[in-house]
């Protein structure tokens, strides 16, 4: 994040999102009178701080004092670079409100679009972050099965969030064993970009550069942390938050509203609806319970919706029975919900089996990065509810349906939950100091 302290106009709606509804106390009031601003105590560098970079503060400033770092020189440096082969990767929730800085509704679907766009600006892979949340969904599931047949930790939380990963690195170091120990879809990705799709394209890792586009400033800084690096190379280069990637097509004068539909590039391309829904409340765990019920029961869902996860209440709890077994499964999204549900967990109350939790409100589709909302639920509802259409109309809902996915694990990865998906799909957490 950027803070131009001179368009400050010291509203602190930023210090209320950070400290009553986030609940990560970073930003406050610093001196008095002429002399004051808003900042973390000494006026210390943010990425010195607890901060999360969730990036609500952004989403709610409204002056520009608070902006994301802006990433879009370097994506045109390296499409222009002749020695570098350039692949992008798109989150679900971008596709539900790109089209909001283009005039269109909330919640318009805008994926052959978006890859139509990427196509004239001169990328040479274009992918689906989808494919990452499937195999996500994959790892995750059986890393679900696992603890619950060997007595494992529980409750499990979900990990795709980075912004909540770093808010419990920070508040709750001793309960580094709860997360999943998956990569977010984002890094799991650009792992296998820079592995198996470099075998394929017979290129050398160091020269495929990977832009994902993403609704969460958190992106950016989780495609840094040192842990989801590689032999000394990033597995994501470069991240760029949707109004960022707006601006892009703005300035390259692309009439994003009139371009036809493309289709997402093979190999790396197929995804589920199941992967669709991680841009929600309540989407990666329904996800995954769709996998696991199979997977467990060894008998075919019929009904993949399950409707008890959805909503967009802070925290919600719901039942769900796989055969005799009742999986009992929490929710919530933004981090002060989150933070009552962890600390039931350290106080011994928790009573779930699986709990979801994003930082944002909404989930990626109120992601920092996305179009401003300023505060309109509504159009939050429609971002979701197109997301859950989108999924309808899938033929293929559950991520084990995956064919690519099965290609992936036979041909590279092996067993899910196995030696090489631990090498390449899983990562660690580390305690930090809460400042």
């Amino acid at each position: 994040m950027i803070k131009d302290p001179n368009k400050c106009v010291m509203c602190r709606r930023c210090e209320t999102m950070c400290n009553e509804v986030q609940t990560c106390n970073v930003l406050s009031a610093v001196n008095r009178g002429f002399e004051s601003f808003v900042g973390p105590a000494f006026n210390m560098d943010m990425a010195d701080s607890s901060c999360t970079f969730c990036g609500q503060c952004v989403a709610v400033c409204p002056t520009a004092a608070l902006t994301e770092m802006d990433n879009t020189t370097q994506v045109w440096n390296e499409l222009v670079n002749p020695k570098k082969h350039v692949v992008v990767q798109i989150a679900p929730a971008v596709r539900v409100a790109i089209g909001e800085m283009f005039d269109m509704e909330p919640g318009t679907i805008s994926t052959g679009k978006i890859v139509t766009a990427l196509r004239k600006m001169g990328f040479d892979g274009v992918f689906d972050t989808n494919f990452g949340a499937d195999l996500t969904i994959i790892e995750e599931a059986t890393e679900l099965i696992h603890r619950i047949n060997h007595n494992g930790t529980l409750p499990m939380l979900t990990s795709c969030c980075p912004a909540w990963v770093k808010f419990f690195e920070h508040q709750f170091p001793d309960l580094l064993d709860i997360p999943s120990t998956c990569k977010s879809p984002q890094i799991m990705f650009g792992t296998i970009a820079k592995t198996y799709y470099a075998q394929k394209k017979n290129l050398k890792p160091e020269n495929i550069s990977v832009v994902s586009i993403m609704p969460c400033l958190a992106k950016k800084a989780e495609a840094k942390r040192p842990e989801l690096t590689k032999d000394d190379h990033s597995n994501v280069d470069i991240v760029i938050t949707t109004r960022e990637f707006g601006r892009m097509m703005k300035s390259a004068g692309i009439d994003f509203a009139n371009l036809p539909d493309s289709e997402f590039d093979k190999m790396m391309g197929e995804s589920t609806g199941a992967s669709i829904i991680f841009g929600t409340t309540g989407g990666v765990i329904e996800a995954a319970t769709r996998t696991a019920y199979e997977w467990l029961t060894d008998e075919e869902l019929e009904d993949v919706n399950f409707t008890q996860l959805r909503g967009l209440e802070g925290i919600r709890e719901a039942s769900v029975f796989i055969g005799e077994m009742e999986l009992k499964i929490g929710i919530a999204h933004g981090l002060g919900n989150a933070r009552k549900l962890l600390e039931d967990i350290q106080s011994g109350k928790s009573k779930f089996h699986a709990i979801e939790i994003m930082a944002c409100p909404g989930g990626c589709i109120g992601g920092g990065g996305q179009p401003y909302h300023h505060g309109n639920m509504e159009i939050l509802k429609k971002r979701q509810e197109a997301l859950y259409v989108d999924d309808e109309s899938r033929k293929k809902r559950k991520s084990h349906e995956n064919k690519e996915i099965i290609q992936l694990y036979k041909e590279f990865i092996g067993e899910p939950y196995g030696e090489k998906a631990h090498e390449l799909l899983h990562t660690h957490y580390v305690a930090r100091e809460k400042i």
